[in-house]
């Protein structure tokens, strides 16, 4: 299972809104065959494990075979045909999975039909690394909202920017390359007002690598002053742009940015808290966006904190000290009365990025 785990992981960035799933044959003590889903709207794991152990002679051995499975088998048409009837067809015996999946078209559904076609099933093997892996998709399907990334760069003493507002560059040319090729494996990149002004963001993913894939754009605009003129709304032919806007938006800002090709919506949502969570739902529900890369700036971080949906952290500290009252810190807004009101940060990952400290973690929210 751990090597399904580990193969499964190589579909990241590349079938969402899927899950990642790796498959393992085993027949006695031998690997017959392997896959995993490796882009979306291409073959589930289960069938490319299949093939593989078709490719490597090993037809007659699928007979009796053990399949190991990260998630429940599908059991309805999609983008593929069901991977339960492949398993029942190719002779398989016995299913080994890691996790049931939620999603409503499956959700136990897989394994019943296994089982009635004589399959013995086993479930929960390794299930804290699957949920793991995919709990981006797991929020996306249980709670209607993405997968949030939180990612800034900051100096030493912990400041997105000076006092006057400066902040190109604080972190160095190596930080900036991860910064893209996180760009390219996600479905959606937002940002604040504040920041589509200051910084006229082109947001994204360039580089030597190609991207995965092409996220929308999104600014959380409440009256609509992002101009025309801003490289946003000039390249929205090209890549998709969205604005979220409140009841007080100018309509005439609304008309003139849709006729450049940006996607406008209005919400009648008064409460701006109520409005970022109406737009975490929107792009979970509308968009099936499984995960969103949020890049400031500090009002929406925090924002985001209030509501509890910072999922993940991306931070570039810079070897360099700003200093100032006035300089930016990275999250405003309320913030907690106290230290242990914050989520926990888990799964802690540290490393060099150039000049500069890259940390990635996952928070850990209590009730």
């Amino acid at each position: 299972m751990r090597h399904a785990l580990a193969l499964a992981e190589k579909g990241a960035g590349q079938v969402e809104p899927n899950p990642m799933v790796g498959c393992v044959l085993v027949s006695g003590q031998t690997e017959i065959g392997s896959g995993y889903h490796a882009r979306f709207g291409g073959d589930h794991a289960e069938r490319a494990a299949i093939a593989d152990a078709r490719r490597r002679g090993h037809q007659r051995s699928l007979a009796g075979c053990t399949a190991y499975v990260t998630l429940e088998p599908c059991c309805h048409h999609g983008k593929t045909p069901p991977c339960t009837d492949a398993l029942i067809d190719s002779g398989v015996s016995r299913v080994v999975v890691a996790m049931l999946d939620p999603f409503e078209e499956v959700r136990g559904k897989g394994l019943q039909r296994l089982r009635s076609a004589g399959i013995e099933t086993v479930v929960g093997v390794e299930e804290t690394a699957a949920r793991e892996l995919n709990a981006p998709y797991l929020k996306r399907i249980e709670q209607n909202r993405p997968w949030i990334i939180a990612k800034w760069a900051m100096s030493l003493d912990g400041r997105m920017a000076t006092r006057s507002g400066h902040s190109q560059w604080i972190s160095c040319q190596e930080s900036r390359s991860r910064v893209h090729r996180l760009r390219g494996t996600v479905d959606a990149i937002l940002v604040g007002s504040g920041t589509a002004l200051a910084d006229d963001p082109l947001l994204t993913a360039r580089g030597d690598t190609p991207p995965l894939r092409t996220a929308v754009r999104v600014v959380v605009d409440s009256t609509l002053q992002l101009p025309t003129t801003s490289r946003l709304a000039r390249t929205a032919g090209d890549v998709p742009v969205l604005l979220w806007a409140g009841p007080h938006a100018n309509h005439l800002a609304a008309s003139r940015l849709s006729d450049m090709g940006c996607q406008v919506h209005i919400s009648e949502v008064t409460d701006p808290a109520d409005r970022l969570d109406a737009l975490l739902r929107f792009l979970a529900e509308d968009q099936r966006a499984t995960n969103v890369l949020v890049e400031g700036g500090s009002q929406l971080f925090g924002g985001l904190l209030e509501l509890k949906q910072i999922d993940q952290c991306d931070v570039f500290v810079a070897p360099k000290l700003i200093g100032g009252s006035g300089a930016l810190s990275p999250i405003s807004g309320l913030g907690f009365a106290h230290v242990d009101e914050g989520p926990a940060a888990d799964r802690l990952h540290i490393e060099s990025s150039g000049q500069d400290v890259h940390l990635r973690c996952r928070l850990t929210w209590g009730s």
